[in-house]
């Protein structure tokens, strides 16, 4: 059979390539949930072997998980809010740069592309279009000079969101047994409802990353656990002096 130009076009347009395109988000549900699963079940677990009201265990937990999420919320917010300065006091530097040191940030062009394996005289026709744009100029170095994107609109906001509900969510799953259980059974039962919620959350993020589902779960779960175990044994020997 003939490969002709109309099966080019056809086969052009039938591919859809799929890419993951919010990283930034799962890394905040990822920031939050993870702690959330962890350190709420430390303290619960901790107090579970110093006293025995489950009133005391679940009202520590829920403070612990409200100042957790703001804590972690306004850390987000802070970061976010330091990117995206950052990313404004760059960009101003490249602007004057390609006005004030024209001559170097084109010599910079040409470093990029031979990092690439573009000799120069390949490369010039892309500078003199980029020369015709001063502000694609400006983005085209951001990303490959100083390998910078835009921050999102609302960012900021949206990340502090993002990470104190994620921790919230998290926070309660190993402090359900404690609110619906008995003293004798909390315990045992919000370690298996934490390692299982680990496996989950990893396997989701892993699916949703491209990550691999069963490698992604299994690694939330032996790094969520050493670290619940790490934060239970610290709140146990503790809570015994």
């Amino acid at each position: 059979m003939l490969y002709t130009p109309a099966m080019a076009t056809s086969s052009a347009v039938d591919h859809h390539e799929t890419h993951f395109q919010s990283g930034d988000t799962v890394r905040d549900i990822v920031i939050g949930m993870s702690d959330g699963l962890t350190v709420p079940f430390a303290l619960a677990a901790g107090l579970s072997g110093a006293v025995n009201s489950l009133h005391i265990i679940v009202l520590a937990g829920l403070a612990e998980i409200a100042a957790g999420a703001i804590a972690m919320g306004l850390g987000g917010y802070l970061a976010a809010r330091g990117d995206a300065e950052h990313y404004r006091s760059e960009r101003l530097r490249e602007e004057r740069e390609v006005v004030e040191r024209r001559r170097d940030e084109e010599e910079e062009i040409y470093e990029i592309f031979d990092a690439y394996g573009v000799e120069r005289h390949e490369a010039k026709p892309v500078l003199t279009a980029l020369q015709r744009n001063p502000r694609a100029w400006v983005d085209f170095m951001m990303r490959f000079e100083l390998g910078l994107e835009e921050p999102q609109a609302r960012r900021a906001l949206q990340s502090a969101l993002t990470i104190a509900g994620s921790y919230i969510l998290g926070g309660l799953v190993p402090l359900l047994p404690y609110m619906l259980g008995t003293t004798r059974t909390a315990l045992p039962a919000s370690v298996g409802i934490t390692l299982l919620a680990l496996l989950l959350f990893g396997a989701v993020k892993g699916r949703v990353t491209g990550a691999g589902t069963v490698r992604s779960g299994l690694q939330t779960v032996v790094i969520g656990g050493l670290a619940a175990a790490a934060a239970f044994g610290l709140a146990h020997l503790l809570s015994a002096h």
